[in-house]
């Protein structure tokens, strides 16, 4: 079990010391999580304690309502940790979709109290039967990344006569589906993003809704644009991730010497050169990461709603920062030399993981097309922005 977890309240995300205890914890074992391609549940059980699912929940429910930058910094912080844990912790964000649900259905999800960890695998949706005012759900979904650790499943469907573009989603208890551990990856390979299966089941309609819906609660978080905050929070572990690339680097540059007997790496020009790029790349992705971020909260609490061209801003900078992260952390590769190619090496272990991150659908390079469009005046495309 996780050492430092007490028998007591969960804590609140900005209780420091439960946090760093956590951080120890997951770089310590970040190889196990690697091994048995899943985050534990103790370190899951750690996430509740300092409050990572909780975040976003509605204060009426027992949750924080933290901004989205308060949440980011902490996966963030969690990536930088490893890439895994901080993946897995990101769908503390589930909430904000979770939102879309009838009130009713939020206070039984709730009832127990706000740590509850959803897990999802939306696309491709599945057709599902309609019977009466359920529905009845079959298929298979991968990427269901955490269903390891989650008590509550969503999964896509497709309902014959519905249109708009975005996926219905039924949620149900873990207990309904089967896992099956197909997760077999050079990054994230931590993260348990297995298949899931659902043979039968029966899901009332107050136990659907559709993923971007409207939600159903009046609050300034959940009228942030959820499919920009759902790029973000995938975005940050590989900001996070980067920039331990870039610490481990520059602390390995310190003081290694070359076998061959040329200078210590820090006083090479080409090592301070690829260190200094990197830097401001890192700092420059990051600063417009978090400088929108902050911008569209701030119209947000002023009750303003966001306009498109704002939203499409967001995942624009998701998509950069992600790319940006990417690149970095293979530039801190190739200064690791041949100590880094070695299978466990922390630099490669960055590198496969921000390359991953770099390929999801939400930040891939496809996303620059989708934001110029909007830019251009040409009209975005379904699930955009």
């Amino acid at each position: 079990m996780l050492r430092h977890v007490a028998d007591s309240q969960p804590k609140n995300i900005l209780d420091k010391p439960a946090l760093s205890a956590l951080l120890e914890e997951i770089r310590e074992r970040a190889l196990e999580f690697r091994r048995e391609r899943r985050v534990p549940q103790d370190i899951v059980e750690g996430f509740q304690h300092v409050g990572v699912y909780r975040a976003l929940v509605a204060t009426q429910f027992g949750g924080l309502e933290v901004s989205p930058s308060t949440f980011l910094e902490l996966i963030e912080t969690i990536g930088h940790a490893d890439g895994s844990a901080g993946w897995v912790a990101s769908f503390g964000v589930s909430a904000t979709y979770l939102a879309a649900l009838p009130v009713a259905t939020l206070e039984t999800i709730y009832a127990e109290g706000p740590d509850v960890v959803f897990a999802g695998a939306i696309f491709p949706p599945q057709a599902a039967e309609v019977s009466g005012s359920d529905f009845i759900v079959n298929g298979r979904w991968p990427y269901a990344s955490g269903c390891p650790g989650a008590s509550l499943i969503g999964v896509g469907i497709a309902v014959a006569g519905e249109s708009g573009g975005l996926p219905r989603t039924a949620v149900m208890p873990a207990s309904s589906v089967r896992i099956e551990e197909t997760w077999n990856t050079i990054g994230l390979a931590g993260t348990g993003s297995h298949d899931v299966i659902v043979e039968g089941v029966r899901v009332p309609e107050e136990w659907t809704f559709i993923r971007g819906g409207a939600p159903m609660l009046d609050k300034p978080i959940y009228r942030y644009p959820s499919l920009g905050l759902a790029a973000q929070v995938l975005t940050v572990v590989g900001l996070g991730c980067a920039r331990r690339a870039l610490d481990e680097v520059i602390a390995m540059a310190d003081g290694r010497r070359s076998i061959t007997g040329a200078p210590t790496m820090a006083d090479r020009a080409h090592v301070q050169a690829v260190i200094g790029e990197a830097e401001a790349m890192l700092s420059a992705a990051r600063a417009f990461f978090f400088g929108v971020t902050d911008e569209t909260w701030a119209l947000l609490v002023a009750g303003q709603t966001v306009p498109e061209a704002m939203a499409n801003r967001i995942r624009l900078a998701a998509t950069h920062a992600a790319q940006v992260s990417s690149d970095v952390a293979r530039m801190c590769f190739g200064l690791g030399g041949i100590a880094a190619v070695q299978t466990d090496h922390i630099l490669g272990r960055c590198m496969q993981d921000c390359a991953v991150v770099a390929q999801h659908a939400f930040m891939a390079k496809g996303n620059y097309e989708a934001a110029g469009r909007v830019i251009l005046g040409r009209g975005s495309r379904p699930g955009y922005p």
